[in-house]
């Protein structure tokens, strides 16, 4: 008789805990820095305490503390149920989590200190870029060498999405941190001008693509299955759709750079990709959502499952809206406005945000044996949380459209009729409104908190499901 497969969820669990904790500590650095936008005495004239220093800390800690836990948390858990066994070499999995813990603690003294390398999502310096990567060849080594020993012939397609974001982010963080270090807290990049400028975008872009966008696209091709209780909508589809994004998203950088120095076949090139991105993202999410066909009444009573739909129905959004702002028309009215702000919390908070929160409701009851404390708490979050991102998003497209078509804005004499002051000015309702809007948001990261810990606390549920088996497909 087969004896059941045990599971590594020690890993799983750690990561799932400090996914919320991050989440919490990283929504609320973002308030604080909403707030200081529109009421500046509030970095109370302390160095490291002022918007400059605070704000990589807020990406750092919702990219890769908050985002970075759920994915690992989830592709542990998902690559053992889906290949049929263990992790392989526990230690190493240990070492990533006590890694990746001790990167981002780095991060929290570092960058409030103003010691950065100044670059895009790649703020940190170069002792702390290489504790990254060995963290990330550990990672890379305990889930490729968990498909090597599979049971399962079949390699699930959440894999596929997990396995391109390990290996494309490998090259990017290795390429763009590439420096020469004059000191223990200071370097300088390999690259210079315009070709240090398209590194870096070649790799922010790209950090969004697949560490933001891939590697949550495995937690939707498994989670959503999952809580639905349904096979994915189209296997064929998500096949499609993960080759389709991985060959086009790579190209796509360059519109971060439109009228700039970059050549402007390099700029119309990355705009062309930009757009043709938009097919496999619908694509995907075509897939996640109609994966209710059949079952769309589930979405009235289950919480958990209207985060994770909700999700996808934001990447659908924001993988319209990137696109469009990437067409250099648009782009002359967007760039550097408070448009693109918009855009990135619709794609931060709503995708990768509820996704990651539904797979933890999802995952912390199973992995403890519990209960999970309160269903009526899931549903007050997920409205909460969305009435907050809605706040967020229109404010700043509204904000965003404004202060492009007043910066644009001409006399009949060739002049400029406003001031960069007077567009400073009329920005700050919308801060204070995009304030309110981070603030409901961070208030549900507090309920979850709490619902949480209540879960955690509870007594051992013999009603709790372990979560065994493949998902359908």
């Amino acid at each position: 008789m087969n004896q059941p497969t045990s599971y590594n969820d020690r890993i799983v669990k750690q990561f799932a805990i400090m996914t919320v904790v991050w989440g919490v500590a990283g929504m609320l650095v973002g308030v604080l820095i909403a707030a200081q936008l529109a009421w500046p005495i509030l970095n109370f004239d302390i160095p490291w305490l002022t918007y400059g220093r605070l704000r990589p800390l807020h990406t750092n800690a919702v990219i890769f503390a908050f985002g970075g836990s759920a994915l690992f948390a989830t592709s542990y858990y998902i690559v053992q149920r889906t290949c049929g066994v263990r992790l392989v070499a526990d230690w190493l999995a240990g070492f990533t989590f006590w890694g990746w813990q001790c990167v981002i603690l780095l991060a929290a003294v570092t960058l409030p200190l103003g010691i950065t390398s100044s670059k895009e999502y790649a703020e940190l310096e170069w002792p702390i870029d290489i504790l990254i990567t060995l963290v990330w060849v550990a990672y890379a080594v305990v889930f490729f060498g968990t498909i090597m020993k599979r049971k399962i012939p079949h390699i699930y397609v959440a894999n596929w999405f997990f396995g391109g974001f390990i290996l494309t982010i490998a090259v990017l963080h290795v390429v763009n941190s590439a420096a020469l270090p004059v000191s223990l807290f200071k370097s300088y990049s390999a690259y210079a001008g315009v070709q240090d400028a398209m590194v870096q975008w070649w790799y922010g872009h790209n950090a969004v693509g697949f560490f933001l966008t891939a590697g949550f696209l495995g937690i939707m091709y498994y989670f959503i299955p999952k809580q639905a209780n349904r096979p994915i909508y189209s296997y064929r589809l998500s096949v499609v759709h993960f080759w389709a994004l991985v060959f086009t998203y790579i190209w796509a950088g360059p519109h971060h750079l439109h009228y700039t120095a970059l050549p402007d076949w390099a700029q119309s090139l990355g705009m062309v990709f930009s757009v043709i991105l938009l097919a496999p993202s619908w694509g995907g999410m075509i897939n996640g959502i109609m994966t209710l066909s059949g079952a769309w009444e589930k979405l009235r009573t289950d919480p958990i499952l209207k985060f994770m739909i909700v999700s996808v129905s934001f990447y659908g959004m924001s993988t319209f809206e990137g696109p469009m702002m990437s067409i250099k028309t648009v782009n002359a009215l967007s760039h550097y406005t408070d448009w693109t702000i918009g855009h990135v919390h619709a794609g931060a908070l709503g995708w990768v945000g509820f996704i990651s929160i539904g797979a933890m409701y999802y995952l912390i009851p199973r992995l403890f044996n519990r209960e999970l404390y309160s269903l009526k708490l899931v549903e007050t979050h997920f409205w909460v949380a969305t009435i907050g991102i809605v706040l967020y998003i229109t404010a700043m497209w509204v904000s965003g459209v404004m202060q492009g078509l007043m910066w644009r804005a001409i006399n009949t004499d060739g002049t400029l009729t406003y001031s960069f002051i007077e567009s400073v000015q009329a920005m700050h309702p919308y801060y204070i409104v995009r304030f309110l809007g981070g603030f409901l948001y961070l208030l549900g990261m507090l309920i979850m908190a709490y619902n949480v810990i209540r879960t955690i606390w509870g007594a051992p549920s013999p009603a709790a499901v372990a979560d065994t088996a493949q998902p359908v497909h």
